[in-house]
């Protein structure tokens, strides 16, 4: 069965921007973190939140976590994998879970090609009958998904609040693959959603700097966004 790339925020630190703001006030305070928090206003954390993000002293957000249960393919979850630094995965095991009913991705620029879209779900079954011949002559799993084409799988991802500013920076990207910068995309709506002051400064760096590192390989949004800018 096709399915769409899919991201879900299920669960995050408690309190993530308190968090950063007691980490960073804490390096320079004799005080200790119970009695920082009982004289932080919310407008104190904000300010020192934003703070912090903008002098690039990203290692408070290390304090926080997200986690979030990921629906991809696997040549996303290979990119996905990529992310190393303050990243935690659980993936599904192929050679514990069978695939004999799997589900996968069909890209937008195959979905919108009739011919095309035809011969890739034409492929996708026969890799699905082949795989559960493979079954069927008593190959394990772990064996007969050689033959696999590119399926669906889920993740279990848990990311600290500076690594996830990494990842937007990056999959957040025009030039990122289709299919992570539509992860990147759902995971940051969803954390600006329950953490909007921390995140406010997150996203790739011609929206969030306003600039393109990118330089000649550049999308030329950079230049749109400028514009806007001096208006």
């Amino acid at each position: 069965m096709e399915v769409r790339p899919r991201a879900k925020l299920i669960n995050f630190s408690e309190n993530p921007e308190k968090n950063v703001a007691l980490a960073a006030r804490l390096c320079y305070s004799e005080d200790g973190a119970e009695e920082l928090e009982a004289k932080m206003t919310q407008a104190d954390m904000n300010k020192l939140v934003r703070k912090v993000v903008g002098l690039g002293h990203y290692s408070t957000l290390e304090h926080t976590y997200f986690y979030f249960h990921i629906v991809c393919s696997r040549v996303a979850s290979h990119q996905l994998v990529r992310h190393r630094i303050g990243v935690s995965y659980s993936q599904r095991s192929q050679r514990y879970v069978k695939e004999d009913n799997f589900d996968y991705i069909t890209p937008p620029k195959i979905a919108k090609n009739k011919k095309a879209a035809e011969k890739y779900k034409e492929w996708m079954e026969q890799g699905r009958k082949i795989y559960n011949d493979m079954l069927a002559e008593d190959i394990p799993a772990e064996d007969a998904r050689f033959v696999l084409p590119t399926v669906k799988t889920n993740l279990m991802v848990s990311f600290n609040a500076r690594s996830l500013y990494h990842f937007f920076s990056l999959r957040c990207c025009s030039r990122a693959q289709w299919e992570i910068r539509s992860l990147a995309n759902q995971m940051l709506k969803q954390v600006k959603d329950v953490a909007p002051v921390l995140f406010e400064k997150a996203g790739p760096p011609c929206e969030a700097e306003g600039q393109c590192p990118e330089g000649e390989m550049s999308c030329g949004r950079i230049d749109s966004i400028k514009k806007r800018n001096d208006k």
